[in-house]
């Protein structure tokens, strides 16, 4: 739904380069971490906003699951187009950022309720851990303790795929009427696994996030790449709490 990666088709140093060379930009013209960082805030409170819209919408007693099927394919379908046509991304990256407000909020409200009894506190701890993976990613980059060197980005990038072509699969399957993949819901042991390894993953996308909108600044990208960086850094951190909150209800399961 949610899951692109970081390894990441849209934040690739490849799609920087490009627009670098394709366009002679000025100084006052160019990408920025600082535009990029204020863009990227922008469409976190438009994320916020529609997903208020759409758990308010379940507290009420509505049916938030065409706002789930909205919020979750119209999302994917923007990604996909901006990966192909990054200038669209200063119209349609506040389009995406508040379909994925409707889809978060409704999924967050329904894990709420689920998890009431037994893990009151669900939503607020899938956030606090968000933020705190995402800030201490963004300190070890920082500080270079974590190196985004070609063969750390090879084995991201690999693992990354891997999860999404699973992902994939599974939803094929289900489609198809088979469920077969209990784990991935389950609070078993190598559920709890399986969901920590895949935890590490989107975090590990976040390094490679801050290191390709560095070097799209580097670059000298036009202007509009801020918007398109803040997508893609949007949509790793998207993924990060959705596999957050997964975990968070395996081990919630379990008590």
């Amino acid at each position: 739904m949610a899951l692109f990666k970081s390894g990441n088709p849209t934040l690739k140093e490849t799609r920087f380069k490009s627009t670098s060379l394709e366009e002679v930009v000025s100084y006052e013209n160019a990408m920025t971490v600082r535009g990029t960082l204020q863009k990227f805030g922008f469409l976190f409170v438009m994320v916020l906003g529609s997903s208020f819209y759409s758990w308010k919408q379940f507290a009420e007693g509505g049916n938030v699951v065409p706002l789930i099927w909205v919020g979750a394919l119209g999302g994917l379908a923007i990604a996909i187009t901006l990966v192909f046509k990054p200038i669209w991304a200063p119209w349609l990256a506040p389009l995406y950022a508040l379909l994925q407000g409707l889809f978060i909020g409704a999924i967050s409200s329904m894990y709420n309720m689920a998890f009431a009894q037994t893990a009151p506190n669900l939503i607020m701890n899938a956030v606090g851990l968000t933020f705190g993976v995402a800030a201490t990613m963004y300190l070890l980059y920082s500080f270079r303790i974590i190196k985004a060197t070609e063969t750390f980005k090879s084995v991201i990038y690999t693992a990354t795929g891997g999860i999404m072509f699973f992902y994939l699969l599974v939803l094929a399957m289900r489609m198809f009427g088979f469920e077969t993949m209990p784990f991935l819901h389950e609070g078993s042991t190598f559920g709890i696994i399986f969901s920590l390894v895949v935890v590490g993953i989107a975090a590990l996308n976040l390094i490679l996030d801050f290191d390709m909108i560095e070097k799209g600044a580097e670059m000298g990208a036009p202007k509009y790449m801020e918007w398109y960086g803040a997508f893609g850094l949007l949509v790793t951190l998207v993924w990060l709490y959705l596999e957050i909150l997964r975990l968070l209800s395996k081990l919630s399961s379990r008590n």
